[in-house]
């Protein structure tokens, strides 16, 4: 038996590491292909998503407006207004909070408030009463309805939210006595000179915890507050609590709102 000639180990070693050497450099060249590949690919869908973005944003600038909002916009809102409406129910009710849970009242927006009103010549008027002219109200005959506290979240569509405690009475309450026409799906309630001014949804209004409210963590309501009288709609954002109500108006027609026209959310519902 013939013995086959031994191989040196350097030789060994050496012929080991050009292999390696050549699979690394095999490797290295392979992950450059793919990199170029996906630099390519992705190069051509950042292009394409930027003439998209670009023709997306003129078309929307472009669009005809309603309120300060494209049409575009405006449809996907009241899609959004369709769904909170399909699922609202005055059985569901606000979550109420003990006292411990209340916080100071946050002083946000003005408009349609003066400091030197005078409560002593507010009166509430209420149109649209079935067959009926308008009537109209004293505090004193909002006060002779049943008395009402809750202690609920007020939040604010900036994102901020604060725990109050509210005193007055219940909206449903005042309209039974002042009822509108059957089947009349609006409310309209404006502040005194029209300063300010939202629309609400019938059934909104008619919820248990819709309140007409004097009182605010156990004090009269200050000027800055909407003294003598606001609403308190737990079940709405705070730009639908209107402050200072000085007339209720039942409709057919969805009355206008103030912020609705700057672009906001019409039905604003939580």
């Amino acid at each position: 038996m013939t013995d086959e000639p031994e191989v040196p180990a350097e030789e060994i070693v050496i012929a080991g590491e050009d292999e390696l050497k050549k699979a690394i450099e095999e490797h290295d060249a392979k992950v450059d292909r793919e990199v170029r590949r996906l630099s390519r690919r992705g190069f051509i869908v950042a292009g394409a998503a930027t003439v998209a973005a670009y023709g997306a944003w003129k078309w929307l600038r472009l669009a005809k407006r309603e309120g300060d909002v494209p049409c575009p916009l405006r449809r996907g809102l009241e899609t959004n207004e369709k769904i909170s409406e399909a699922i609202f129910s005055t059985r569901r009710l606000s979550r109420e909070f003990p006292p411990s849970a209340i916080t100071n009242a946050r002083i946000n927006g003005g408009v349609g408030l003066q400091a030197n009103y005078d409560p002593d010549h507010w009166r509430l008027s209420i149109e649209g009463i079935a067959g009926h002219p308008p009537a109209s109200l004293s505090l004193a005959d909002i006060q002779s309805f049943p008395r009402r506290d809750m202690t609920t979240e007020l939040r604010c569509i900036e994102g901020w939210s604060i725990i109050v405690h509210w005193t007055g009475v219940r909206l449903a309450d005042v309209m039974a006595k002042f009822p509108p026409p059957p089947r009349t799906p609006f409310v309209a309630m404006e502040s005194p000179g029209r300063g300010y001014y939202v629309g609400l949804d019938m059934v909104s209004c008619m919820h248990p915890q819709t309140l007409l409210a004097y009182e605010l963590n156990g004090a009269p309501l200050t000027w800055q507050h909407g003294a003598p009288l606001r609403l308190a709609i737990p079940v709405k954002y705070g730009v639908k609590n209107i402050k200072r109500v000085g007339t209720i108006r039942y409709t057919d027609i969805r009355p206008a709102d103030f912020w609705a026209e700057q672009g906001y959310d019409w039905y604003l519902g939580l």
